[in-house]
């Protein structure tokens, strides 16, 4: 086994359930070192561990079939890390049935306990973890958990390690608190034999309105628009081979309404980053929703207008000179901005889910993540120019009297819902006359003083490095390639659902061996 002597000097530190490494990467980053020994039955998964964790023994094999003893090697234990498989006791399976075996892969941590007493446990798993209890079944024949006994189950748990030495407590923990650009909640549990005390991390991080932010003394969450990297082009929803389904057409024509048209401050893509080929980092206020293993297909998506503002003193009859959004910014001149912008929010393809601005941090990432990038094109209500409607291209000023502008507000229209009784037009049909006085389906934009229509709308889900860096992964961690083999973009994302957000395993470690330092000698005299 590969012993690395460092904090805990001749101690090991295992992670089961180890996945790509979000819950190893955080240990590592709070202890100095690798762990000793990653368990994990999927085989991408350790592959992908191993490229970014090389110093770590790994195993491939269902944590059952484990010996806690022969893997150890009769060396003591200080931390075993355990994220068993949450999705049957996540409120996200609903009514469906859940599997017995996969809801009582946690025994795994009293069997640790059991055999080879380690100095510390902690265990992550979702929030509703602590209603594990008895499963019925119904009259379908599939079990699903007893109502009536739950936690029942996970009260055993906590009295089986009760009866190894073990003190234990649980706390539900926000990974945006500590640094990562994701809401993420999930459950921890620690316990420990050794006689000291349990600690939970104090947050670092808060709504950048807190007083204690405003003081300087925690930092302002991290964001959804930290993550995204500008540089990929978002295609319009009108130009697709195969035309999106009605419901998620809805939920952007909502999300459009509610975070560009109705939202008085929209979240505005500066244009000197956009298509730079770089991630870009915003001055905005809150992070990314929790980031899961699943549904298939991804969850998060990106939705962004573009506003094209005009008035560099055109003749009559030139057209205006716009910007190229991949070519830096030009002087911004003091009569007002006299550039294109683009407007952006999440899509989360869930049902009823609408979405959420940049602002905010990232939501949950699943393990075939759903989240999708919306973006709205916008033009000014100056001149008389038609104007076509690529996200990546310029748009010349389009006028009130109703062009494709009005094309796309008749999507706006039936899709929204608004209850007038208007079902709107067929896109490819003819847009009705539209006149500043009566803008029948016609949807403006007011941003500083100045109206914008919507000419466009483009929508692209969001990419796994996208979403690993949401989930707080460090930049370059190396999800793409593994053994010499791609990694399918599909695995990546279950990956990273599947994951331990990585600053806030760092968190809780430190806070519970960082302390012990002091207990242990200076590096130079370990090097001795």
């Amino acid at each position: 086994m590969n012993l690395n002597l460092g904090l805990f000097g001749h101690e090991l530190v295992v992670d089961n359930f180890a996945g790509g490494g979000g819950a190893s990467e955080g240990i590592e980053q709070a202890l100095g070192r690798s762990v000793d020994l990653a368990i994990n039955h999927d085989e991408a998964a350790i592959a992908v561990h191993t490229a970014n964790h090389p110093g770590s023994e790994h195993a491939v094999a269902d944590v059952w079939d484990i010996d806690p003893e022969k893997a150890t090697r009769g060396m003591p234990v200080g931390l075993a890390w355990f994220s068993p498989d949450c999705r049957h006791h996540s409120k996200a399976k609903g009514g469906r049935p859940v599997s017995k075996s996969v809801r009582g892969l946690a025994w795994v941590a009293a069997r640790w306990a059991a055999k080879v007493k380690p100095r510390v446990i902690i265990l992550e798993n979702v929030e509703e973890f602590l209603d594990w209890g008895p499963l019925i079944k119904g009259s379908d024949g599939k079990c699903r958990p007893d109502p009536a006994r739950k936690g029942q189950t996970f009260r055993g748990f906590v009295r089986a390690l009760g009866r190894h030495g073990y003190q234990v407590d649980w706390k539900i923990l926000r990974a945006c608190d500590y640094g990562a650009p994701t809401i993420r909640r999930r459950l921890f549990l620690i316990a420990r034999r050794d006689g000291l005390p349990i600690c939970w991390p104090k947050p670092t991080h808060a709504d950048p309105a807190a007083p204690s932010v405003r003081r300087g003394k925690m930092k302002a969450y991290r964001t959804a628009a930290e993550c995204i990297d500008w540089s990929i082009p978002c295609p319009s929803i009108f130009d697709r081979d195969r035309p999106l389904a009605e419901n998620t057409l809805k939920r952007i024509a909502k999300g459009v309404m509610r975070y560009v048209v109705d939202s008085g401050d929209p979240f505005i893509v500066p244009i000197a980053n956009y298509g730079s080929g770089a991630v870009q980092a915003n001055d905005i206020h809150e992070p990314l929703r929790t980031i899961t293993a699943w549904p298939k297909g991804g969850s998060f998506a990106v939705v962004s207008p573009t506003l094209i503002q005009t008035g560099y003193g055109e003749r009559q009859g030139q057209s205006p000179r716009v910007l190229d959004l991949h070519k830096p910014l030009g002087t911004v001149v003091a009569g007002g901005q006299k550039h294109a912008l683009v407007s952006a929010f999440l899509a989360k393809h869930f049902t009823g889910v609408v979405g959420d601005d940049l602002r905010n941090p990232v939501p949950t990432i699943t393990a075939t993540d759903h989240n999708a990038l919306v973006a709205a094109n916008l033009v000014n209500l100056k001149g008389s120019d038609r104007g076509g409607r690529n996200l990546r291209e310029p748009m010349p000023t389009v006028c009130a009297g109703g062009t494709h502008a009005a094309a796309v507000a008749a999507f706006l229209a039936p899709y929204y819902g608004s209850g007038s009784g208007e079902t709107g037009r067929d896109l490819r049909a003819p847009a009705p006359t539209v006149t500043t006085k009566d803008r029948f389906q016609l949807v403006t934009v007011t941003i500083e003083g100045e109206q914008y229509v919507i000419t466009d709308i483009g929508m692209r889900m969001l990419q796994p490095h996208e979403l690993a860096a949401a989930q707080g992964f460090p930049p370059g961690y190396q999800l793409e390639e593994a053994n010499g083999k791609r990694v399918p973009k599909y695995t990546q994302v279950r990956l990273i659902g599947n994951s331990v957000c990585p600053p806030l395993a760092r968190a809780i470690v430190e806070a519970n061996f960082t302390h012990e330092r002091r207990f242990m000698p200076a590096p130079d005299a370990v090097a001795a």
